[in-house]
């Protein structure tokens, strides 16, 4: 079996990782900024009828309104008939104050099955930006989670974003592969984008955490091809990227029906724990197009998924 990890310098590991990775962050805008494109077209906006005290728009009176809601004076100013007519205040539907966007930066992510696939850590940043820019245009506050600076409205936001990802991506060295701890303001939304691989019982506390600020959320689970099907035959030896030991099988073939229950046992797994959050929960595969995940991203996002 062939694998992709990055090249790594063995004098100076992190330096040639950051820069190349801060190299790549062009290309990776870019391609955000047309999938954000592709799913603008069909999607539908975050403001919508609610309960919020933000003013959406004036519109005629419905019998079931409460008359509490009529706006007499912009009633008597629409009126330029003899047939009297009612306009009600629509609130804007009460959003998230914040949305707080992740993606997992750990070694496992910095791996592709195949020179023509993304690396899973490129798809999620493609992910993000393309959700950043999304919400920027509905004039959302949006940052990178563990980032010491503030969410920002607009274009703002996905600069700080950028900037924030070019130093590196926020990351907690103490528990790889989850988002970084950090007080969060009340009724703030969350994305996360990894692979979560590692043990149920963790993310589930992570999880625990955020619900504890009343912070809704919504994991994406990015996975290459091969960690989902075990396409290896023959003898091959597997290779750790989070320093695991090395397990040299005989027969792949003879474990993929095992290997593949695992991992729909953990993606199972993982919907359980998202579900009875209130969260959501969308799994993507890097041999995918970004639109489709994105798209049911929003949606999850606007109420209407």
């Amino acid at each position: 079996m062939v694998l992709f990890p990055r090249t790594r310098s063995t004098a100076s590991p992190l330096r040639p990782e950051a820069e190349a990775a801060a190299a790549r962050l062009p290309a990776l805008l870019i391609a955000a900024e047309k999938v954000a494109a592709t799913v603008a077209q069909g999607a539908h906006g975050r403001r919508r009828v609610g309960q919020g005290d933000a003013f959406w728009q004036f519109r005629p009176y419905s019998p079931g309104d409460p008359s509490s809601r009529i706006d007499w004076r912009q009633s008597a100013r629409r009126d330029g008939t003899r047939t009297a007519s009612a306009y009600v205040r629509d609130p804007e539907w009460e959003a998230a104050q914040s949305v707080f966007l992740w993606r997992d930066t750990s070694a496992s992510m910095d791996w592709r099955s195949a020179p023509e696939l993304p690396y899973k850590r490129d798809r999620a940043g493609v992910l993000l930006l393309a959700l950043g820019l999304l919400l920027a245009r509905g004039g959302e506050r949006i940052g990178l989670l563990g980032s010491p600076e503030r969410p920002s409205p607009g274009r703002l936001g996905v600069d700080r974003i950028l900037r924030q990802m070019e130093r590196g991506d926020p990351a907690d060295p103490t528990r790889p592969g989850l988002p970084p701890r950090q007080t969060l303001p009340r009724r703030a939304q969350l994305v996360l984008i990894g692979d979560f691989l590692g043990p149920i019982e963790d993310t589930q506390a992570m999880i625990a955490g955020f619900l504890q600020q009343e912070c809704r959320g919504h994991l994406i689970q990015v996975l290459d091809p091969a960690e989902e099907d075990l396409p290896y035959a023959g003898r091959v030896r597997f290779e750790g990227l989070e320093r695991e030991a090395a397990t040299l099988v005989s027969r792949a073939e003879d474990i993929r029906e095992r290997y593949r229950d695992r991992v729909e046992a953990q993606r199972a797994a993982l919907r359980r724990v998202t579900r009875s959050a209130g969260w959501d929960f969308t799994s993507h595969r890097s041999d995918h197009p970004p639109p489709t995940t994105l798209l049911a991203l929003w949606a999850a996002l606007s109420g209407q998924g």
